[in-house]
């Protein structure tokens, strides 16, 4: 997920660069959303892993 965030952040400043500023502007948006996702999965995945290590 973390690649997609990536992918649609270079897509957004290629656009951006072109001058597309609408296609910048999703672009930007589905990268900032998809990052949020992935940290917040990150986030519940150690919080998951240090419960589990603190009951053995």
């Amino acid at each position: 997920m973390l690649y997609w965030a990536v992918v649609f952040l270079a897509v957004a400043i290629i656009a951006g660069i072109f001058g597309f500023s609408g296609i910048a502007t999703a672009s930007a948006g589905i990268a900032q959303i998809l990052f949020y996702i992935f940290l917040l999965l990150f986030a519940a995945a150690l919080i998951v892993r240090l419960l589990r290590g603190a009951s053995r």
